[in-house]
């Protein structure tokens, strides 16, 4: 097997200076509206970063920011480390590219739920599939705010918006059910306002081998404001929202007095439900396992990504983390094998080789 030097991990290579929040934050004037839940997301990244360099050994330097187009995709210009702004929807390709070549590099992309579920729909799931080494951040705030209010693939049917004033005919796209479906190895929810979380979940990302995926539930408060409060609001937080906790039972309720069950699960139903824990056996409630295998670890993500108000609380959280091999690394072996069996190539050679043709 090839050899591929993980810098991150490799303390031969590497040892990463003792980083604070100022070091990550660039001088660059930020420009999105006063109140904006970007700057929530963009304040717990600078926060962990040096979190992140000094339990991965990783200096700043070998941190790339990679965006697409749209509100979030301004990200990398208020990182102070290495960035690029790309074009609409394509940023996990060039992202892939990059970390296949770089494997020395940690590689984040930025996206929102325009540019990354609409034009970068089929880019996005490709790069997950591959579980490319990439970390992906969706920004969800259910609209296009950069172009000033149209309807997103995320927005709720009947949504009425400057290209929908009628309400929208389609039904949303659900961002995890994407990352789940492609396959990804770590699939994660967090919101703009619980800063502790978020964090908890940056860090878990940028310690995960492989594709990565994180939808952030982001208020827009000039074109979507309140898009989510009716369950993340304090006042119904507690009996709306459930955190997810791997090996736990999925509890949630004010006074933790309500769970999610699957008691049709022996007869074959994967309905959900929710129970009364005072009023129910222990053994009846669903436990969360992110780290399950095969068709039944897909089943039981997709399922809990299913949860939405008003009949169930929303999962935050992990929703799956598994190893899988690195596309970059798989290839890499590929490369190495056929140079043993084949020898190493002659590329003019090549180009002179099998049908030509000459044009005068």
């Amino acid at each position: 097997m090839a050899r591929v030097i993980d810098i991150q991990a490799d303390p031969e290579f590497n040892t990463a200076p003792a980083y604070e929040r100022k070091d990550f934050t660039s001088d660059q004037t930020i420009r999105w509206c006063p109140g904006c839940g970007d700057y929530s997301i963009l304040a717990q990244m600078q926060r962990t970063m040096p979190e992140i360099c000094r339990e991965l050994n990783l200096p700043r330097e070998n941190i790339v920011f990679i965006s697409g187009i749209g509100c979030s995709s301004r990200f990398p210009y208020y990182m102070n480390n290495y960035g690029f702004h790309t074009i609409h929807g394509r940023a996990p390709t060039i992202a892939s590219g990059l970390r296949i070549t770089r494997p020395d590099l940690q590689v984040w992309v930025i996206t929102g739920d325009g540019d990354g579920l609409s034009i970068g729909g089929n880019h996005l799931m490709h790069c997950l599939r591959r579980n490319i080494d990439v970390k992906i951040v969706l920004f969800n705030n259910r609209i296009y705010g950069l172009t000033k209010g149209q309807y997103s693939p995320t927005s709720e049917m009947g949504k009425k918006t400057k290209s929908s004033p009628f309400g929208t005919v389609e039904k949303p796209i659900n961002p995890l059910s994407i990352a789940i479906a492609s396959k990804a190895g770590f699939v994660a929810r967090a919101i703009d306002t619980d800063s502790s979380h978020l964090r908890k979940m940056l860090l878990r990302m940028a310690r995960h081998r492989g594709s990565a995926f994180m939808e952030v539930l982001q208020n827009c408060n000039v074109f979507n404001d309140g898009a989510f409060s009716d369950f993340t609001h304090k006042s119904v937080k507690s009996d709306r929202t459930v955190y997810l906790q791997h090996g736990e039972p999925i509890i949630f309720g004010k006074n933790n007095d309500k769970a999610i069950s699957l008691r049709g699960g022996a007869s074959g139903s994967l309905e959900p439900e929710v129970i009364n824990v005072d009023e129910s056996d222990r053994s009846e409630i669903l436990i969360h396992d992110e780290a399950a295998s095969g068709t039944a670890g897909s089943a039981l993500a997709f399922l809990l990504a299913q949860l939405e108000t008003p009949d169930f609380p929303v999962p935050l959280g992990v929703f799956r983390s598994i190893d899988k091999p690195l596309y970059g690394e798989l290839l890499d072996d590929q490369i190495v094998q056929a140079k043993n069996q084949l020898g190493r190539g002659d590329f003019f050679k090549h180009l002179h080789s099998g049908d030509t043709w000459k044009v005068n």
